[in-house]
């Protein structure tokens, strides 16, 4: 018996739909992704984590986006920023391509042949002529419409929808929209077959792209995000498990990414807050109202997203936890003033509050209550260290801007139900995938 999504046509088996699948999620900095340097210390890989967060929380400037328009839009794609890396496959037969997997885009992107005047990629390009299944999006369909800028390339029997994607340093990636199958091979060994995947095909793509980079893989809430094309079949469910980047596993341990039956998150200890509808529908708006030092608690004073609901987002490719200045100001002072020992300056300047770590350092248990769910962060979530003697604290003021960063999800496991406009919270072990 086929299962047949509403959404683009898609085909799946209903064994698929019922059994869900789980992916390898891989760290950028891990010795299984191709931007491992083995030449850093875990300190230095951490602090480029830290200076990647900034510029990838720089799209999600509200102001900036109000200035666009369809023909210069600012992409939901950045280049070389995103945290964790899955391996897909593209086309029939299966061309394989470790894309970055991005919370905060919706389009699944790669560089295809032929190349017209392309960045430099050190592993071989898609070639689309190459691929039985592979079809040019039609420029008067729904997903052409529904890309933010397109243009349509439609006569002597050319119909094609060209998207065009910009960036605020310049970098830019151009290439025609278009269908074929993904493939993605579960934890299980089984691989999952999506035929008739939007995609974009890009050949014209200059700009600061790494040249390690093959592809994104779009994980928000639009239209042409991964998520939203599986639909139905995955009944509308998404979660994983990040594993801490300091943890001394990490380098032999991946995260977990879940689809489908696999991705619930229920159980003693598991709790769930409303997803917030609000324009750009790509991304994943949490309301938070507060967060707790110990038994004090911070009134959460709003951002750019709003004072209300929907004030903050969550994002798996932002590493610190992004707050508001004032806000962050007031969290700082309350947490140094729990701790029983002198803070010292971070010498690079990237966080707002450091100390000695020794045997008498002892951080205060920081609540984070959003609405409807208060998640209890660990010593793990809340101080990273950056030297061997120096840990600093994960939360940083960042003007107006609110986004909940990978360091404060580490070890939890962490569920979107895009159907039920919930995502839900359980304290975990990431590395064993034991459940509390």
């Amino acid at each position: 018996m086929l299962f047949v999504l509403s959404f683009l046509g898609i085909y799946l088996t209903e064994a698929q739909k019922v059994s869900g699948f789980s992916l390898e999620l891989i760290h950028r900095d891990s010795p299984k992704s191709p931007f491992y340097n083995h030449r850093e210390t875990p300190f230095q890989r951490l602090r480029n984590a830290t200076s990647r967060s900034f510029k990838h929380a720089n799209r999600f400037d509200r102001k900036s986006a109000s200035t666009t328009n369809a023909t210069d839009a600012q992409s939901d794609i950045i280049s070389d920023s995103g945290e964790y890396l899955m391996n897909i496959s593209i086309g029939t037969p299966p061309f394989p391509i470790l894309a970055i997997a991005d919370t905060g885009s919706d389009l699944i992107w790669s560089q295809c042949k032929p190349c017209i005047l392309c960045y430099e990629q050190q592993a071989p390009l898609f070639d689309p002529r190459s691929s039985s299944t592979y079809e040019d999006v039609s420029c008067y369909s729904r997903q052409c419409a529904s890309l933010d800028s397109s243009v349509c390339l439609a006569w002597f029997g050319i119909d094609s929808c060209l998207y065009s994607v910009s960036y605020g340093d310049g970098s830019f990636s151009n290439g025609n929209l278009a269908t074929d199958t993904i493939t993605l091979n579960s934890t299980n060994g089984s691989a999952v077959s999506l035929p008739n995947i939007v995609f974009g095909c890009g050949h014209n793509d200059l700009g600061t792209f790494d040249e390690k980079a093959t592809g994104i893989v779009g994980l928000g809430g639009g239209d042409n995000s991964l998520i939203s094309q599986m639909g139905d079949s995955i009944d509308g469910k998404f979660s994983y498990c990040l594993v801490p980047i300091t943890s001394s596993d990490n380098n032999s341990l991946s995260s977990k990414i879940h689809f489908g039956s696999n991705a619930n998150v229920s159980g003693s200890g598991a709790v769930s807050t409303p997803l917030v509808a609000k324009d750009p529908e790509t991304y994943y708006y949490l309301t938070l109202k507060a967060i707790s030092v110990g038994n004090t608690s911070i009134p959460f004073v709003g951002s750019s997203f709003g004072t209300t609901e929907g004030n903050i987002l969550i994002d798996s490719g932002t590493t610190l936890a992004l707050m508001p200045e004032d806000f962050n100001s007031k969290l700082v002072s309350e947490v140094s003033k729990q701790i029983d020992e002198v803070p010292i300056q971070d010498p690079e300047g990237t966080f707002d509050l450091c100390y000695i770590a020794d045997s008498n350092f002892k951080p205060p248990v920081l609540t984070v209550h959003f609405s409807g769910a208060d998640v209890k962060l660990s010593s793990l979530n809340t101080f990273v260290p950056i030297t061997e003697k120096v840990v600093c604290f994960t939360f940083k003021g960042a003007e107006e801007t609110a986004i909940y960063g990978n360091l404060v999800q580490a070890n939890f496991l962490i569920g979107y139900d895009t159907q039920k406009q919930i995502v839900s919270f359980k304290p975990a072990d990431c590395a064993t995938c034991n459940f509390f």
